[in-house]
């Protein structure tokens, strides 16, 4: 018994030594991807960790990753997309809000005036004008540009019934283009990464803060808010715009075969999909607020409309902003618009 206990032992070891080495040879490259929430953010679960299995399976394992979130291949959130860029990571999924000013084009899908509450919609629209945009991508391989359903105003006390009631109020702001809202509405924005934002609540460093949802329930923000408000029928304060992109260095080593794997998964190929898990989301995310004892305020379409002139003024904002680089921002404005409308249901 004991020779034959060995004997099996031995066998089992021989087995898993030729399925490793079996393994190895069918892994031919291994990536990284670096992001900022942690691992059971949305992020990681919904679009990551699939797409990761997707070109697994897809490429017959010769392709392999690891996912690494809360920064933990070091640097801060800004970091990232100069991370891809120089290949300190072979991908990242990071916010172009944290770098002002380095995607222009692109935010122009982040406006008030053009989001209007539809993750699906606006994905779908910024897949139709990826031309049009491209140039804010040059220096890295993009995966997806997409948004999530956008911004609503999440309040350490109190609550907002008009566009009157934000004078003076501290928000954190997303990007530079959320900041631009809270100016036109006479609030002071206070720019930081998401993760920092529960800790400015619980300080009282800022008296509330522009997120969806969706990164409400990452952050735990239902135990220190105490009201959300979204405008009439779930429309936003604008959104954020997220790049999941890959080193273009990272992308040239893979040989045709492999590069269209990557291709095959990447752009429209993810956009609805996701688009429909970030609406989603942010039913869970209500529910939580509300089960927490929050109230979660939708603004009526006469509060709402006081909304329409200052949201104006930061589309002209944008517009003046990019006619300086030599944008076009009135006719990338007016297509970015009729796109959303367009696949919006």
């Amino acid at each position: 018994m004991r020779l034959s206990k060995k004997f099996l032992a031995g066998s089992s070891t021989a087995l898993a030594a030729v399925a490793l080495s079996t393994a190895a040879q069918a892994q031919e490259y291994a990536f990284s991807i670096h992001h900022f929430l942690s691992p059971t953010a949305p992020a990681q679960t919904t679009l990551l960790e699939p797409w990761v299995a997707s070109i697994e399976e897809a490429s017959d394992g010769r392709i392999a990753f690891q996912i690494f979130p809360a920064m933990s291949l070091g640097g801060a959130p800004p970091e990232l997309f100069s991370q891809v860029r120089d290949g300190v990571a072979d991908f990242v999924w990071t916010l172009p809000g944290y770098t002002p000013g380095t995607f222009p084009r692109t935010e122009v899908f982040e406006l008030p005036s053009v989001h209007v509450g539809d993750a699906r919609a606006t994905n779908l629209a910024i897949q139709d004008m990826m031309d049009e945009i491209a140039a804010d991508f040059e220096d890295v391989h993009p995966i997806l540009v997409h948004v999530h359903s956008g911004n609503a105003l999440h309040l350490a006390s109190g609550s907002v019934e008009s566009a009157a009631d934000f004078e003076g109020l501290k928000v954190r702001s997303p990007s530079r283009t959320g900041a631009w809202v809270l100016d036109a509405l006479g609030a002071e924005p206070v720019g930081m990464p998401v993760p920092a934002l529960p800790q400015a609540l619980s300080k009282n460093t800022v008296d509330a803060g522009l997120v969806p949802f969706e990164v409400a329930i990452a952050l735990g923000l239902s135990e220190l808010t105490t009201a959300s408000v979204e405008l009439h029928e779930g429309a936003r304060f604008g959104t954020s715009t997220f790049l999941f992109a890959m080193n273009k260095d990272s992308y040239d080593s893979l040989p045709e075969d492999l590069q269209a794997v990557i291709d095959d998964h990447s752009g429209m190929a993810l956009a609805a999909e996701m688009g429909e898990a970030w609406n989603d989301i942010e039913l869970v995310g209500k529910k939580i607020a509300r089960d927490a004892g929050n109230s979660v305020v939708e603004l009526s379409a006469e509060a709402t409309a006081e909304f329409e002139s200052p949201f104006e003024t930061v589309a002209q904002r944008w517009v003046e902003e990019v006619k300086a680089i030599g944008v076009d921002g009135e006719a990338l404005l007016e297509k970015a618009e009729a796109a959303v409308a367009a696949h919006s249901e």
